[in-house]
């Protein structure tokens, strides 16, 4: 087998290996709680699709300072990670559904919309787009979370119980409760 660097689909399977699927096993293998693991993901999606690029790792590290203990940081930043080409094609679904809510007139998506924004002849236009583009996303991003939340948390508690198993522990570790854990130390 040769040295050379991964091209074309392996490279893209070896990239997403290594930045996605590695640090979710890590993060598994450290223990934390489903219902921890499910609202740190959710909440980190749903911040990753917050309609102006490159202000969503603020508002994750933002959400994360304000809610401290009760979310799983590392799990926030990944489903931030990964919730970027969702936020890339969910713009223009934020943008038409704020002038639903608001019954403002259609932004145009169209070229001659482009050469106006590029020359600057647009820059009102533009402001309400991302106003409506945020009070669309507004309106929307808890029943996200909350869908999210629902979704993931079975799928969480089975990845939590089969890792907690699969690195080492004893299965009577691994289902009993701290307090349990406390109670049986004090017994012997």
């Amino acid at each position: 087998m040769s040295n050379s660097p991964k091209r074309g689909v392996g490279a893209i399977g070896s990239w997403f290996h290594n930045k996605v699927v590695d640090p979710f096993i890590q993060i598994l293998s450290r223990g934390a709680e489903p219902k921890q693991l499910a609202f740190s993901t959710a909440l980190g999606i749903s911040l990753g699709l917050f309609p102006i690029v490159g202000v969503t790792v603020f508002l994750c590290g933002m959400a994360i300072a304000v809610l401290g203990s009760s979310v799983n940081a590392p799990t926030v930043m990944l489903a931030n990670f990964v919730a970027t080409p969702l936020e890339l094609s969910l713009m223009v679904v934020f943008l038409r559904f704020g002038e639903f809510v608001t019954g403002g007139a259609h932004f145009p998506l169209t070229t001659d919309a482009l050469k106006k924004v590029l020359t600057g002849e647009a820059s009102t236009e533009i402001f309400r787009s991302i106003l409506n583009a945020l009070l669309g996303w507004l309106v929307l991003v808890p029943l996200i979370m909350g869908a999210l939340y629902i979704i993931l948390l079975p799928g969480f508690v089975i990845l939590v119980h089969k890792f907690k198993f699969s690195t080492g522990s004893s299965p009577k570790l691994a289902t009993s409760s701290s307090t349990e854990l406390r109670l049986k130390v004090r017994d012997i």
